[in-house]
């Protein structure tokens, strides 16, 4: 999430430690500066109190010994429990970290104890706005290890949904690239039985465990599939016997990253909210669904967080939005996209409730304004084309197409309660066909958009 506010009260956080920076001391101040693996650096600096986010990664990026390329590819996130800002390189981490308190109590349904006990940490993350395609083009082992860290975190932590296939070769990746080469002495099922949660996420384990014909299974079988099949990817991973090891490395970090490229929400600010459930059942109850909601410089993804499967992904020329905040416990995000009514054309509205809306329309009007002043999309398409495919690409490309139709990443338009509406002029109407003009006045530019107004005919079926 992108964007603390410059002009946030400070209030009681004027003597509120935080994890992150120690307050000892007038001139210099130590701060910890973490990264995905937990692991950090302490690092004592002059002027901290007043020191801009950008400041700050030139002296990281000068103690690590960091080329330039990573000012661009990462930047500095407050992340807790409750909370992630990514810090604009204005910003001043000292001093937001202070305020951390009130941005919970702004952006959060938390209560007040767990508000008061939350403390931030300071995190060298990747850039939300940094190119996909840059990445691949990236030289320097430890920026693309830095990189492969995150990408893995996030997948293993079900934030980057994907299905078994994928899941497993991003496993044998990580098993090349943190057990060495394939040794089938060394490296068999049973010495990756220990580690599996190290390469591949919980919930597919438990998933294909729990799954009905795995109930027919013998014993010993539900427990040692998902290792040989990672065992077995891991087989495929292919290296070249003249390369050395940091070229070798550096290889298989791409590989991963190209991966997860083709995951829609790879690189996403992850926001928290809920969206209704479609009525069920004889008596019609209905409740709201926990989701994530993804927000990239490609556009935005409601992620189901119980089931790790996508609800609705948009691309930004897909849409329409807003925002809004009837009274204090309903702020809602409002996606309006293209869909249909049984086989009939009409637009429809999402409603997504969360207190973090404000900040998600203000990231989504952000990445608009961005890729218009970036290059145009045909250039961009012509560097990604460049970049081999890796044998593991080739691999998936072979793999029956059957499974894509159910794939995580797919929409899932039929666990979603939305609004079919037409605008008559004088008020909104819910309709079986539709309406004549967006409902918003946010949307993308028309020149690029695919998003497309539905005519309403003489005879409109009104609900």
């Amino acid at each position: 999430m992108d964007g603390s506010e410059d002009g946030i009260h400070t209030g009681f956080f004027e003597h509120t430690q935080r994890s992150s920076v120690s307050s000892i001391g007038t001139r210099s101040l130590d701060v910890r500066v973490y990264f995905i693996n937990d692991s950090s650096v302490a690092l004592n600096v002059d002027g901290l109190t007043s020191m801009t986010s950008h400041e700050l990664h030139r002296i990281v990026r000068e103690a690590l010994l960091l080329p330039e390329i990573t000012q661009e590819a990462f930047s500095f996130w407050l992340l807790s429990p409750l909370l992630e800002v990514q810090l604009k390189p204005k910003h001043q981490p000292y001093k937001v970290c202070r305020q951390w308190q009130d941005l919970l109590f702004r952006f959060t349904e938390c209560s007040e104890e767990d508000i008061s006990q939350d403390e931030p940490s300071l995190q060298f993350r990747r850039n939300v706005f940094f190119p996909k395609r840059r990445e691949l083009q990236i030289e320097d082992e430890q920026t693309l290890h830095l990189l492969y860290e995150e990408a893995k975190y996030n997948v293993l932590e079900g934030r980057y949904p994907c299905d078994i296939e994928d899941c497993e070769m991003l496993g044998g990746l990580s098993c090349r690239l943190e057990l060495g080469p394939f040794d089938q002495d060394q490296h068999t099922a049973s010495s990756l039985r220990e580690k599996l949660d190290s390469f591949l996420p919980n919930y597919i384990c438990k998933k294909r465990a729990g799954s009905f014909l795995a109930a027919f299974r013998p014993r010993s079988a539900k427990q040692t599939s998902h290792e040989h099949r990672l065992l077995a990817t891991y087989k495929q991973v292919c290296d070249d016997d003249s390369c050395e090891v940091s070229e070798a490395l550096k290889k298989h970090y791409r590989e991963y990253l190209q991966k997860c490229h083709e995951l829609p929400y790879y690189g996403c600010a992850f926001f928290v909210g809920s969206v209704d459930k479609p009525a069920q059942g004889f008596l019609q109850r209905s409740g709201r669904r926990p989701v994530t909601v993804a927000i990239s410089m490609e556009g935005v993804y409601v992620i189901d967080i119980k089931e790790k499967h996508v609800l609705l992904g948009l691309q930004y020329q897909e849409l329409s939005w807003d925002h809004t905040y009837p009274d204090e416990e309903d702020h809602i995000l409002w996606l309006e996209f293209d869909g249909d009514n049984e086989g009939t054309p009409v637009n429809k509205l999402l409603k997504v409730y969360s207190k973090q809306a404000a900040l998600m329309s203000g990231l989504i009007e952000f990445c608009i304004e961005l890729n218009s002043a970036i290059e145009a999309p045909g250039q961009e398409a012509t560097n990604a084309s460049a970049v081999t495919p890796s044998p593991h690409a080739r691999l998936s490309e072979k793999r029956a197409k059957l499974q894509r139709q159910s794939s995580v990443a797919c929409n899932r338009l039929e666990h979603l309660s939305t609004i079919d509406y037409v605008d008559d002029g004088t008020e909104i109407k819910r309709v079986k066909p539709k309406r004549t003009a967006s409902f918003f006045s946010r949307q993308t530019s028309h020149g690029n958009a695919t998003y497309s107004e539905v005519q309403m005919s003489e005879n409109l079926e009104q609900g």
